[in-house]
């Protein structure tokens, strides 16, 4: 295939920026781009501001606010330990060396946390239709806490 995916790696916790003020905003997060690219056909490779991987960082008790995509998101945990509840209110726990892919769409609603007392800091690369917010806020999900 002739495409081309830019790789790089940056560092951050998680943080999934919602792009408007919404139900459930984020706090303590902050993001900065550490390299550009693009790619043909329908797909961006992106982030804030036009490149291709970001560095989130999410201080200690900060979150991302609940959120969904449209596209995709391949993470690496730098440090820190994320903590996303997802739609289902099942909790995934991401600790400093491992890595996931975020899914897309409307069933994919989560929130991450840093539960933790150190910054979590994400390398994350973005894989999303060409045009579409890098994420779109979501109403926060009511979990039971005796499941």
């Amino acid at each position: 295939m002739g495409r081309t995916l830019v790789t790089a790696v940056g560092v951050a916790a998680l943080a999934f920026v919602p792009t408007a003020a919404g139900a459930t905003p984020g706090s303590g997060v902050t993001a900065t781009g550490v390299a550009k690219g693009t790619s043909p056909g329908p797909l961006r490779v992106t982030a804030p501001e036009g490149r291709a991987d970001v560095t989130f960082t999410t201080a200690p008790g900060g979150s991302t606010g609940w959120h969904t995509r449209k596209g995709q998101l391949i993470v690496v945990v730098k440090s820190g330990t994320l903590t996303r509840t997802l739609d289902d209110c099942s909790v995934e726990v991401s600790p400093a060396g491992t890595s996931f892919v975020e899914q897309s769409g409307r069933n994919h609603r989560h929130i991450g946390r840093n539960l933790g007392s150190e910054p979590i800091v994400l390398w994350v690369t973005y894989l999303l239709p060409r045009g579409s917010a890098l994420s779109d806020d979501a109403e926060a999900v009511v979990c039971d806490p005796a499941k």
